[in-house]
């Protein structure tokens, strides 16, 4: 009988590519634990984490029987990072699930009053100046900043998941936020540009 104690998570991982089962169940029963609570903090659910959870090994499962496992890095990395895309593609799916259809009694012309389209139509273009603006002003940030804005203001990731996608710690990621608003606003001031968006 093999003793796994000391091979890496990498050797089990191939291991179990070329058909032992059993360096399968010790993967699974080394990362369980610090995937699942990874999952959790990300979700906040026990039972959307224990969805979320088997989802990921299922499609861990099915990467290395594809051969979609390299020995390029660090095994916990690509499992966390598969986990991620499968909390993306949840957090999409549950989006499109509570979308609000308008019933047909529902009487939206209130709404379409020309003063009010008017008003509504002001702050759109106002809104528009002001995100081209920031955008101007992003692109004077050193690429780390501008980087780490995009990706928190455009594609509305959080700290944690810059610091994994970007491969640095979360203080780090929170620093170069920090560092980007303060040049931005210092931009801003010199320029005499305003950057309050209209509701």
């Amino acid at each position: 009988m093999k003793n796994y104690d000391g091979m890496a998570d990498e050797t089990l991982a191939l291991l179990y590519v070329g058909g032992d089962n059993r360096a399968f169940d010790e993967l699974l029963a080394r990362n369980q634990q610090k995937l699942y609570n990874y999952i959790l903090f990300v979700v906040r659910d026990p039972e959307l984490a224990n969805d979320v959870f088997q989802e990921t090994f299922v499609k861990v499962i099915t990467r290395l029987q594809e051969g979609k496992y390299t020995d390029s890095g660090k095994f916990a990395f690509w499992l966390s990072k598969i986990a991620h895309n499968v909390i993306m593609d949840t957090f999409r799916q549950q989006k499109s699930e509570h979308t609000v259809e308008v019933s047909k009694d529902n009487d939206l012309n209130k709404l379409r009053r020309q003063d009010l389209m008017e008003t509504n139509r002001e702050n759109e273009f106002v809104n528009t100046q002001i995100m081209a603006d920031v955008r101007h002003l992003m692109d004077t940030l050193p690429a780390p900043q501008r980087e780490v804005v995009y990706m928190r203001y455009y594609q509305d990731l959080s700290f944690k998941e810059i610091a994994e996608a970007t491969g640095v710690s979360i203080n780090t990621s929170l620093g170069r936020m920090r560092y980007a608003l303060i040049n931005m606003r210092r931009i801003a001031k010199e320029h005499d540009l305003q950057l309050n968006l209209e509701l």
